[in-house]
């Protein structure tokens, strides 16, 4: 096999990268843990169904969105609806499937916690940016996720 393998330079700005992706979100979800008891994905889960007008998402288009399959969403959203986070009701379009429901208590937790997280959020990555930084991360970040699979 025919490999370009990286330069020094290219080498320095993936492993910069690779330990960014460690440490970031590690640290992020230490402090979400510490400060609201919700993990990453509970708090994308919550963020992402309050975005939606009725608080309501198919499962398996949050599923796609989170790029997790089915099943670890589903085992997921079980043990957040045993917190009385979410609900899961039936699926009008999927008989196999089901339509998350954030509670009015995962919203309020919800509430509570997003207050801190972006603290941290700040704290930890966007106070360590200039705005050509941060526009240049958005447009590079944007460009490498849309990237078709």
């Amino acid at each position: 096999m025919d490999v370009a393998w990286l330069s020094d330079d290219e080498e320095r700005a993936w492993r910069a990268f690779r330990r960014l992706l460690t440490a970031l979100p590690a640290r992020l979800g230490r402090d979400l843990a510490h400060d609201s008891g919700l993990s990453p994905a509970d708090y994308e889960v919550l963020s992402t169904l309050s975005e939606k007008p009725d608080r309501r998402w198919a499962l398996r288009d949050l599923a796609a969105k989170m790029e997790w399959s089915r099943s670890r969403l589903s085992h997921h959203a079980t043990r957040m609806q045993g917190r009385g986070l979410v609900d899961k009701e039936p699926d009008p379009q999927d008989a196999r499937g089901c339509v998350l429901r954030l509670t009015d208590d995962g919203f309020r937790v919800l509430e509570d916690a997003a207050p801190r997280h972006v603290v941290s959020v700040r704290a930890r990555f966007l106070d360590h940016l200039s705005p050509a930084e941060l526009a240049a991360l958005r447009e590079l970040s944007t460009r490498i996720a849309d990237l078709p699979d």
